[in-house]
């Protein structure tokens, strides 16, 4: 289950409220963390809760930031308003992330969790060296 938080909910830019709050999406390859390979840990840029681990990033070649799994208990699914799709969004807060898609096989868990980058923090992980080589 997610930590229970520490901070209030952060006030969001317009690009920011548009995408968390009403489940709008970031433009394809447009986002911070598209291609970052910082080690450490996303939040959600809300409400400040540990969604997913760096080391469960990868690179689909999407446009959006992959994950092969969330940190239990972080994130919820739901039917996607357009009947395809399964939404995820953060347990905590209920901000909208993106969607989750199974049996791609593009990694051994078989999951990708597309995230917008703007639903996002990454808290760098402490330590000299927080880079690793890019999946």
């Amino acid at each position: 289950m997610p930590e229970a938080p520490t901070t209030p909910w952060r006030k969001l830019t317009r690009m920011e409220a548009a995408v968390i709050e009403r489940g709008g999406t970031e433009a394809p390859f447009s986002g911070e963390y598209e291609h970052t390979s910082t080690s450490g840990v996303y939040l959600c840029k809300r409400c400040g809760a540990a969604l997913y681990r760096s080391e469960d990033k990868f690179d689909a070649q999407c446009g959006w930031p992959s994950f092969d799994q969330e940190i239990p208990g972080a994130v919820r699914r739901l039917p996607d308003h357009d009947g395809q799709r399964v939404e995820i969004r953060c347990a905590r807060c209920d901000a909208h992330l993106g969607h989750v898609f199974e049996g791609e096989r593009m990694t051994p868990k078989n999951s990708r969790h597309c995230v917008n980058s703007i639903s996002l923090l990454l808290k760098p992980a402490p330590g000299p060296t927080t880079s690793r080589p890019p999946s």
